[in-house]
């Protein structure tokens, strides 16, 4: 590690120290934690991640960086480089809060399978039994002669299984300029000033981008997700997560917005300026983090920390259950976490990968990179979280940063998941 004062060479000493004397260094005392060697791994294989991770934040690419691994339920690393605040001068902390954008999906998508183990709804219904606007959704099929959209029915009513898996015909509005995409854009379906019942009202002024079924589109369908929790619980979205989810898990710094008393661990998210230097990121995504917004997004409200969605992942990897609290049954994650789409490509998940209920799933390792257990399941954020649970391997990995457009691979940016899958698998010694 390189430090540029005497404070952060001290800071970091500790860090070093900590993760000497117990394998990883917390700010939070309820965290199982375990030297790397209890659990099979390499405590000097996984000192390079923190490493690598500094020589990237050296590089300018990114401000700051926490990584968490955890195998066998134990956390054997966790570590903090670089700036939560580059102008503030503020030292990255392991308790640092983090837009998590996407990440949210899984969250979402476990409050939905709560549901549907209440019997609320089944994978065949058809969306538009709990949404009616929805019934007569037509789908876009091009422009006639005189340049008017070409609108077709649907050919099945889409279902839920589809609304899960993001074959329902939606579109997102900003991963492609396609008609549907502008029209989005132009409805404004996700402006934080609005609820859930306003979006709900506006999409379904839109046509459909592709048939039910026919395609893989990254979508708001999670989002819509967050609405139909709202209706068939009765409650506001961010109440049902936090009494069903966050409370059982002791998620306690998670949420839709960062209260008072923790506002200074909120990272600074940043973009990039024509030079390809870092700057901070003031509008866009970065709404204000302060206040509960209108709008509660299930596809990418949600901010977190690395300890809190650790404790998610490990409840998903004991098959729904965490100290002894249960959220779902082995069988409901076994299902979230079974290809749903078939035969389609995946999008954004790129080779070797499917899509279940909630998460991207690997079902060819080597084509997905190498490592990956089979089944590992996996999503990230749009300002380059990433995480993946390993069901083979008995392994979590989280990365957190803050980098709008700094997804793998994208904006010049260090594949940093591949790099920490890299290290991580390598420190797995037995």
């Amino acid at each position: 590690m390189r430090f540029n004062s005497t404070g952060a060479f001290a800071r970091g000493f500790v860090l070093l120290v900590a993760i000497a004397i117990t394998g990883v260094a917390s700010a939070r005392n309820d965290l199982p934690l375990a030297k790397p060697e209890r659990v099979g791994m390499s405590s000097q294989r996984l000192a390079l991640m923190p490493e690598k991770m500094q020589e990237v934040v050296d590089q300018g690419k990114v401000s700051g960086v926490v990584t968490l691994v955890a195998r066998h339920g134990k956390v054997v690393h966790l570590s903090a480089v670089g700036k939560q605040d580059i102008e503030a001068d503020k030292q990255m902390t392991t308790d640092a809060i983090f837009r998590i954008y996407s990440m949210t999906k899984p969250v979402t998508a476990v409050a939905m399978m709560i549901l549907f183990e209440q019997g609320k709804w089944q994978l065949n219904d058809p969306v538009a039994k709990f949404i009616p606007e929805f019934k007569d959704l037509k789908v876009y099929a091009g422009t006639d002669s005189e340049g008017k959209p070409i609108l077709e029915p649907q050919k099945h009513p889409m279902t839920m299984r589809e609304l899960m898996s993001h074959t329902a015909g939606f579109t997102y509005g900003f991963f492609s300029n396609s008609p549907v995409d502008k029209m989005q854009l132009q409805a404004d379906v996700l402006n934080n000033n609005i609820t859930l019942e306003e979006m709900i009202r506006r999409v379904a002024k839109l046509p459909l981008a592709s048939q039910p079924g026919a395609r893989w589109h990254y979508s708001i369908a999670v989002d819509i997700q967050g609405y139909i929790v709202e209706k068939l619980s009765g409650m506001p979205f961010d109440e049902f997560l936090a009494k069903h989810i966050f409370e059982p898990l002791k998620m306690v710094d998670t949420g839709f917005y960062v209260p008072p008393e923790k506002l200074h661990r909120l990272a600074q998210v940043y973009n990039v300026d024509e030079n390809g230097k870092l700057r901070v990121e003031r509008a866009g995504f970065n709404r204000d983090y302060s206040k509960r917004p209108a709008l509660l997004s299930g596809g990418g409200g949600l901010v977190s920390t690395a300890a809190d969605y650790f404790r998610f992942c490990q409840m998903l990897l004991n098959g729904g259950t965490l100290d002894g609290v249960r959220i779902l049954s082995p069988l409901t994650v076994e299902l979230m976490r079974t290809n749903a789409i078939g035969d389609l490509w995946a999008g954004l998940g790129g080779a070797g990968t499917k899509f279940g209920l909630g998460f991207a799933i690997t079902v060819d390792p080597m084509a997905a990179g190498g490592y990956y257990g089979e089944g590992t399941y996996w999503w990230g954020g749009a300002a380059g979280t990433w995480f993946w649970i390993d069901p083979v391997r008995d392994l979590i990995v989280i990365g957190m940063i803050q980098h709008l457009g700094a997804s793998s691979g994208a904006a010049g940016m260090p594949d940093l998941r591949g790099l920490s899958r890299t290290i991580a698998y390598s420190s797995i010694i037995e």
